[in-house]
């Protein structure tokens, strides 16, 4: 009887040993080197980089539109923006990939990164919405066409936009300023929250870094 209970202690105590070699075994498996994580960390911060120097190039040239009606030029830097921006999002999408993958078991680093992508998204929606509203300018104070006008002399037409001016036009003319003037600052405090949050993100990753380097 002895004997049977000695045996059944050893048995149990060579399956344990072996869950411990198995668990062992499993965890070296899972574990990637710092570097490798470090590096990829760091080419998502100079991506990042890209992007902001792109939206700075694309604020440039939306006021040197503004202030020269170059509607081509503008139109072909919005075009190279919009490339830029969608290279730079593939590749943060295939970093996110990797840190998901077996190879790094990094899933909260995965998802820190699809968090800045959001926030990105946003950011450059806004970011085009405000533009348009800028562009369009307040209704009360948009250029009218005289294209339609009757022209009796050269130097004198008939204007199709003088109307009497009453209360209720008057109204309507500040209810669509108001409208404008609430698009355009909710557009601006959406672009600032987005910022914000990138930023911390930001803050993360960098932290991120400096502990896998302290290792």
């Amino acid at each position: 009887m002895r004997r049977v209970k000695k045996r059944e202690k050893t048995q149990r105590a060579m399956e344990e040993d072996f869950e411990f070699e198995k668990k062992v075994s499993i965890k070296e498996t899972m574990e990637v080197d710092p570097t490798k994580v470090v590096l990829l960390l760091r080419g998502f911060l100079a991506i990042q980089q890209r992007r902001a120097e792109a939206y700075s190039k694309l604020k440039r040239g939306f006021s040197d539109y503004v202030a020269s009606g170059g509607e081509l030029a503008y139109k072909q830097l919005c075009s190279e923006i919009t490339v830029e921006f969608n290279d730079c999002s593939k590749k943060v999408l295939e970093m996110e990939s990797l840190f998901r993958s077996p190879d790094y078991c990094r899933v909260d680093l995965a998802q820190l990164l699809r968090a800045v992508q959001d926030q990105e998204k946003q950011k450059l929606h806004l970011t085009a919405t405000i533009q348009v509203l800028k562009k369009a300018s307040r209704p009360s104070e948009r250029l009218v066409s005289h294209e339609n006008c009757k022209y009796t002399k050269p130097t004198e037409h008939e204007c199709v936009h003088v109307q009497e001016i009453t209360e209720a036009s008057g109204t309507e003319e500040a209810e669509a300023d108001a409208e404008y003037d609430n698009a355009l600052k909710e557009a601006i405090r959406g672009v600032q929250d987005a910022v914000m949050a990138i930023n911390e993100h930001l803050e993360e990753v960098r932290y991120e870094i400096a502990a896998l380097e302290a290792e």
